[in-house]
């Protein structure tokens, strides 16, 4: 079987200028902060996949869907390889809800350039370039 990447969305919400990350549990890159997100489903656009995902793990609902950049991240452990597009969205509605305890420990708001670490191998690549998304209308 060919291996092929995958891509996975990473959605940066935005509540009054921090950011929103959970520490991953039970998956590739367990014990990392990460943003919500997931994978993109056949057929899916980036901003329902970006808005489900969300919806599914944090019980919050976000608005101002805007594409922020993409990553190109190769796990070599797990010999995964994502193509993570980042969505950028603000917080619409709802209070954060711990929805998947069997995929993540914990959700914070943090300020940007302020993260805990380990991260999410996608942020760290991310985090390598002068990318901000709180200057992204």
């Amino acid at each position: 079987m060919e291996k092929r990447p995958k891509v996975g969305i990473g959605v940066m919400v935005i509540k009054e200028g921090n950011i929103l990350l959970g520490k991953r549990k039970n998956a590739h890159g367990e014990g990392t902060w990460s943003y919500p997100g997931g994978h993109l489903e056949f057929g899916e656009s980036w901003e329902a996949c970006a808005t489900r995902e969300v919806m599914e793990e944090t019980g919050i609902e976000i608005k101002n869907l805007r594409f922020g950049m993409v990553t190109n991240d190769v796990f070599e452990k797990e010999q995964k390889h994502y193509i993570t597009l980042f969505i950028v969205a603000d917080f619409a509605s709802g209070t954060v809800t711990l929805m998947e305890p069997h995929k993540c420990e914990t959700w914070h708001w943090f300020e940007w350039g302020q993260f805990p670490e380990p991260l999410f191998l996608p942020i760290k690549n991310q985090l390598t370039t002068d990318f901000n998304p709180l200057t992204i209308q």
